[in-house]
């Protein structure tokens, strides 16, 4: 049942496509890595190891020397969707800055296929009921400097290469890029800032109107889009944190901060121009070894099904981490639904990082 809902959304999305989509690319805004997950995406200004891409490149200048690797998987809504990531990062030999390679990939698997079981005199045929996939990529090349050898100041850049395709139906190619900066003070708060799609990112789609369309008793149905492009409109995310020495063992790093769409949302605050939702998490970490951490992000307002009342709906997410030399394995649950919907999904993240095996 689940999957003739999810095909039914798949052809909708394509019967009803717009030049600018609110939530184009949106897989690109999930991030990635167990641990900024976990702490509601508060990593704005704080994640500075080879998952920096998905949240703020500028962060990759901190892998100062030798190189990262990472991998991430997560299955949502009961395992019918799957989300992988793997990246890599290298400083520079020249020192120039530091150079990151990511993949990015959420897909749908067998999904029922029931646009040709009925023919074209009405009759209905179930072994016309075929199965297939969709699939979003994404192909990110990161690059981060520290302007001028500022210490205080690091900035980055995302170039990005977007393929999306939805089985024999339709597929598009897209390309844009995210561009963001940290500041830090000698007092030791850290400013973030993303801007993701700071271009905007254009997707060009091709559709196979064979393969979508259904003639019944002489009508069409699923006709094809006029429109076979799409633009991605750009997203600001903002942070501030602060790492703070409890005693010797025990240290807490929380952020706070906004995310901000420029278009019309079911955010807490919500205009024609803009859409405004903080959110906030933090990370304990004892040693450097065991960390704990926990965010709430997706501030938003919604109606109750059951009164019709207005309400504000959040996504509380939670997770661990385990750190041996330069092996780092983390943990998250969060709500991936919304309304406070029990779909709770897990996520598990590996980071590799030479350097620390070496020296």
């Amino acid at each position: 049942m689940k999957k003739h809902l999810l095909l039914l959304t798949f052809l909708s999305v394509i019967g009803n496509a717009q030049i600018v989509r609110k939530y184009s690319n949106e897989f690109l805004n999930i991030g990635a890595g167990a641990r900024g997950l976990a702490m509601g995406g508060a990593v704005i200004s704080n994640q500075n190891d080879v998952y920096a891409p998905m949240w703020n490149p500028a962060g990759l200048t901190e892998v100062e020397s030798d190189w990262q690797g990472a991998a991430m998987h997560a299955e949502y809504f009961e395992s019918i969707a799957k989300y992988d990531y793997i990246s890599f990062a290298k400083a520079l030999d020249s020192k120039d800055g530091v150079l990151g390679i990511s993949i990015v990939r959420l897909g749908v698997d067998n999904i029922l296929n029931t646009t040709q079981m009925i023919d074209s005199e009405g009759n209905i045929d179930y072994d016309k009921i075929s199965k297939f996939s969709t699939s979003d990529y994404a192909g990110i090349i990161s690059y981060a400097f520290r302007p001028g050898g500022n210490q205080k100041l690091s900035v980055g850049i995302n170039a990005k290469i977007v393929y999306r395709n939805i089985g024999k139906f339709a597929n598009g190619f897209g390309f844009g890029f995210d561009a963001g900066a940290i500041y830090r003070e000698d007092s030791g708060y850290q400013f973030g800032a993303m801007l993701r799609d700071a271009t905007t990112t254009v997707n060009f789609w091709s559709i196979n109107q064979k393969e979508l369309s259904a003639v019944v008793n002489g009508e069409e149905f699923n006709p094809a889009p006029k429109d076979k492009m799409e633009i991605t409109m750009p997203k600001l995310n903002l942070g501030v944190s602060k790492n703070f020495e409890i005693n010797r063992d025990l240290e807490l790093l929380p952020e706070a901060g906004l995310n901000v769409d420029f278009a019309k949302t079911a955010a807490v605050i919500s205009t024609d121009f803009a859409s405004i939702s903080p959110y906030l998490g933090a990370e304990l970490s004892f040693q450097k070894m065991i960390f704990v951490r926990a965010g709430l992000n997706r501030f938003q307002t919604v109606t109750d099904i059951e009164d019709l009342k207005r309400k504000v709906s959040m996504q509380p997410s939670a997770g661990i981490g385990i750190k041996y030399k330069g092996l780092t394995l983390d943990y998250a649950i969060t709500n991936t639904g919304i309304g406070g919907s029990n779909y709770f999904s897990n996520f598990f993240s590996l980071k590799l990082d030479m350097r620390d095996f070496r020296y």
